[in-house]
């Protein structure tokens, strides 16, 4: 006799459910309990009224597998119509994608590594960070893992480079318009707080694996989120005493926002690319699991075929990646900042 049999008796909906007698398979739990030989009722004193325990005393209730079946065959059922609309919006960023990692591993190393040196200088400044990308580089390459971090390398500038083209116009819009900030938030909140898997499941089901963009909306979707908070966040913060000179000297929105606001947030804005850099980096090597290529395929190869020393120098690449773009997107934040400052 189920627990709950009682209650529908006394609701008087004996009848409506079957007379208690539930042809549900079973459920998860119950299955759990069967292959290791327990009673799955044993030790629940009083069990929570879900739908697995609800259904063992009304069949005509449905039990959690239902729900998520539901979920799934509704998913299924839209997914032609939501792969005719996004395949074509999203082609673009499989082509940019693809044209990245050819460029990136068809350019020579003594072409590429003088390129990113250059790069680092231009927007650090600063010889010791100069000094330390050209090193890390040439490190990765000795150990015969160029070819690997360039193809990370490549996800990551492509990605960010989206992220940062969406993000600062979503952040500027929503700085604008108190209403559309409260709407954009709790979907902000929603992209930050998913875990990072979770961010894989639908989109295994409306691309193929084979797809470049599989991978590269997911790490836009996980990455995009703290450069559009913090231009928000940096424009609200400009002084409104400011915003009131501006005013007084005639200058329209659109001068207000590319002259004053836009210059004044920028150290915010800088602080969000950052971030964004760092947050593309580590969906990158989630991403590997759905054939995204680079240092996140040795880090799982070293996992499924516990190689552990293809997992720590993968890993270690991963982390020489990591500081050589902070230090870098650091070091052009203090430039700004200093910049600001001198005004």
């Amino acid at each position: 006799m189920a627990f709950y049999d009682g209650l529908f008796r006394l609701l008087g909906l004996e009848d409506w459910c079957g007379g208690g007698a539930s042809d549900a398979p079973l459920s998860m739990a119950d299955l759990l309990a069967q292959s290791n030989g327990e009673d799955s009722a044993q030790g629940a004193f009083f069990p929570f009224p879900s739908l697995d325990n609800l259904n063992e005393s009304c069949g005509n209730l449905s039990q959690t597998r239902d729900l998520t079946k539901g979920i799934e065959d509704g998913f299924l059922a839209a997914k032609p119509a939501l792969k005719s609309v996004l395949d074509p919006i999203t082609q673009p960023l499989s082509w940019l994608l693809d044209g990245a990692l050819w460029t990136f591993s068809a350019t020579p190393w003594f072409i590429m590594v003088p390129i990113l040196v250059a790069i680092a200088w231009f927007a650090s400044r600063s010889k010791p960070v100069t000094i330390f990308v050209a090193f890390s580089i040439l490190l990765l390459a000795f150990v015969d893992h160029y070819d690997v971090a360039m193809q990370t390398l490549s996800i990551i500038f492509v990605c960010t480079g989206i992220s940062i083209v969406l993000g600062v116009p979503i952040g500027i819009a929503m700085s604008k318009s108190d209403r559309l900030q409260r709407s954009v938030v709790p979907i902000l909140d929603l992209l930050q707080t998913l875990p990072t898997f979770v961010y894989l499941i639908p989109l295994i089901f409306l691309f193929s694996v084979t797809e470049s963009k599989l991978y590269g909306i997911a790490i836009i979707l996980y990455a995009i989120v703290p450069v559009i908070r913090l231009t928000d966040l940096g424009i609200r913060l400009v002084d409104q005493d400011v915003i009131e000179a501006a005013n007084a000297f005639g200058m329209n929105s659109n001068q207000k926002l590319l002259k004053v606001e836009l210059p004044l947030a920028l150290p915010n804005i800088m602080a969000g690319v950052n971030q964004t850099i760092m947050m593309s980096l580590a969906m990158v090597v989630i991403a590997s699991l759905v054939s995204a290529p680079g240092l996140g395929v040795n880090v799982l190869r070293g996992i499924r075929n516990l190689e552990l020393g293809v997992g720590i120098v993968a890993g270690i690449g991963i982390v020489l990646l990591a500081v050589i773009l902070d230090r870098v997107s650091k070091a052009a934040l203090s430039r700004v900042d200093m910049t600001h400052k001198s005004h």
